[in-house]
C-alpha cells in the first residue's frame, strides 16, 4: 500500500463559495446544520469561481423536500448551451430525520430557514451551512450593534491598561 499524501491532524481545507454576511445582522442564529446539495457540472464550475450570491436566499420544505430558493449562481460562460438557470430552485440533501428536525422548527412562531455559507469541504463537496433563525427588529439590531462596539471597546481598553 502506497504512503498516503494527506498529514493526519490537519486542519481541514475548506474553500468559501458564497457567504451571507447580513445574514448574522438581520437573524438571529438558532441551530445550524450542514447538507449537501444538488448541483450540475456548470453550476459547480461556478462556485468554484466564487462569484455566486446567497444574500436573499431561503430554504423551504416542499412535497416533502428541502430547497433551496432565490440563490444566484451565475452562468457558467464555457459552457454556452449546456448552462444552468441562475436562479432555479436547488434540492439539499439532508437524512429525513433531520427533515423531520427542521419541519418541527420551522413550525415554531417566526422560525425560518436561513443560508449562512456555501463552501467546499475537504473532500471537494460543496457543502450548505443553514441555520433555523428567527428574524430580528430594527431595535433589536441596534441593540446587538451596541453591544458588539462595547465588546470591542472593553477589549481594547484591557488592552491598553495590561
Amino acid at each position: 500500500m502506497a504512503p498516503s499524501n494527506k498529514k493526519k491532524g490537519a486542519a481541514a481545507q475548506i474553500k468559501i463559495a458564497a457567504d451571507n454576511r447580513k445574514a448574522r445582522h438581520a437573524y438571529e442564529i438558532g441551530d445550524t446544520l450542514e447538507t449537501g446539495i444538488e448541483l450540475k457540472g456548470t453550476e459547480v464550475k461556478a462556485l468554484r469561481e466564487g462569484r455566486a450570491n446567497i444574500g436573499e436566499s431561503y430554504a423551504s420544505i416542499e412535497n416533502g423536500e428541502l430547497y433551496l430558493i432565490n440563490s444566484y449562481i451565475p452562468v457558467y460562460e464555457a459552457a454556452n448551451r449546456f448552462n444552468h438557470a441562475p436562479r432555479r430552485p436547488r434540492k439539499l440533501l439532508v437524512h429525513a430525520r433531520e427533515l423531520a428536525k427542521l419541519h418541527a422548527a420551522i413550525q415554531r412562531d417566526g422560525m425560518t430557514l436561513v443560508p449562512l455559507k456555501i463552501y467546499f469541504n475537504d473532500r471537494g463537496r460543496a457543502k450548505l451551512e443553514l441555520a433555523v433563525a428567527r428574524g430580528r427588529k430594527a431595535h433589536d439590531k441596534r441593540h446587538e450593534q451596541k453591544k458588539r462596539d462595547w465588546q470591542r471597546d472593553k477589549a481594547r481598553l484591557m488592552r491598553e491598561r495590561g
